[in-house]
């Protein structure tokens, strides 16, 4: 058997491969008192009374400039964003930087910049990184390698704390394409610091590889409840329907940079989701749906006309993904 693309997708084959073949041979990551047994979007590491939370991950698109951003802000957003979701305040960016030899430098530098931006406006310091150049034709142009590092107070968000009766809510608009493409890319911790000050978060997740299906199945095995969405809740634009009838695909599980999808007790859902659309990327929020004793371990979407099925993790991406 060799690898796929699907392998990389963030759907079951993706979590095959991790656990059959790097869990089952690493077995550094269950030693002392930190280890890789969460799977969350980062790890967390006890210091006293606070939590470092660290976060790694490595970027490769095509086109390297997009409408909307370029693979500089989307290394910058991704790697915020996943300590983010782990409740923790940004703090820290790691650079590395593979590039392939004949690479203009004005696009390196464009590339840095907009990374730059993202880091500036965040209040995110990059502190050290690594550069390599490869021979023409073994890379294809650049590869980026960001470890972002935040701190939180303990035991804060932990997505396995989600509970029956609490809310689901997610934060933005737009679910997966327009009528004119753009990226969402976007850095949310402004966001979600704001929901942590009205307090009651059980979960995090930001809808990446497998969109919205894959975060909250995750949300389910983890916390070992069921979840029901509601379709008519979640806000998907006409175009977007049209667009994934015509390429036979489901639009939530679409990769989505620029949402989060947040799970929180019922009493502080109302106050939650006013201070959500306080905010520039939380100002379409919604709450789409609740935590359930049935169904456990399971996401169900009850449909416009009323019936139900099962929202299934995807197996892999439906669609090369979208920035």
């Amino acid at each position: 058997m060799r690898v796929l693309l699907s392998h990389g997708a963030g759907g079951e084959l993706m979590n095959r491969l991790i656990a059959g073949s790097i869990l089952k041979n690493l077995s550094s990551a269950k030693l002392g008192e930190v280890g890789l047994s969460d799977l969350d979007d980062g790890a967390s590491i006890s210091l006293g009374d606070k939590e470092i939370v660290v976060s790694t991950d490595s970027y490769v698109v095509s086109p390297l400039f997009f409408p909307g951003g370029d693979i500089g802000k989307l290394a910058a957003c991704g790697t915020i964003n996943d300590i983010s979701m782990m409740g923790a305040r940004p703090l820290a960016l790691t650079l590395a930087v593979i590039i392939e030899e004949g690479f203009e430098i004005s696009e390196f530098e464009r590339i840095i910049q907009s990374l730059d931006r993202v880091c500036r406006d965040t209040g995110v310091s990059v502190i050290t990184g690594d550069t390599k150049v490869m021979e023409r034709g073994k890379l294809d142009r650049i590869v980026i390698n960001t470890t972002g590092i935040g701190i939180v107070e303990k035991g804060l968000v932990n997505n396995s704390k989600l509970a029956p009766g609490d809310k689901i809510i997610l934060s933005r608009e737009g679910f997966g394409f327009d009528t004119t493409l753009k990226s969402d890319a976007a850095p949310l911790w402004h966001m979600v610091s704001r929901a942590l000050d009205v307090g009651g978060i059980t979960a995090l997740r930001d809808p990446t590889r497998g969109g919205l299906a894959a975060a909250l199945n995750d949300f389910a095995r983890k916390s070992k409840t069921g979840i029901v969405v509601y379709e008519d809740r979640i806000p998907l634009k006409p175009e977007v329907v049209a667009a994934s009838g015509m390429l036979g695909i489901d639009p939530y599980t679409v990769a989505n940079e620029g949402k989060a999808v947040i799970g929180v007790r019922a009493d502080k859902a109302g106050d939650v989701l006013v201070a959500l659309r306080e905010t520039d990327t939380g100002k379409d929020a919604e709450i789409i749906g609740e935590v359930t004793t049935d169904y456990r371990g399971k996401v169900v979407l009850e449909t416009k006309v009323g019936g139900r099925r099962i929202m299934e993790m995807p197996v892999g991406d439906p669609v090369p993904r979208v920035c």
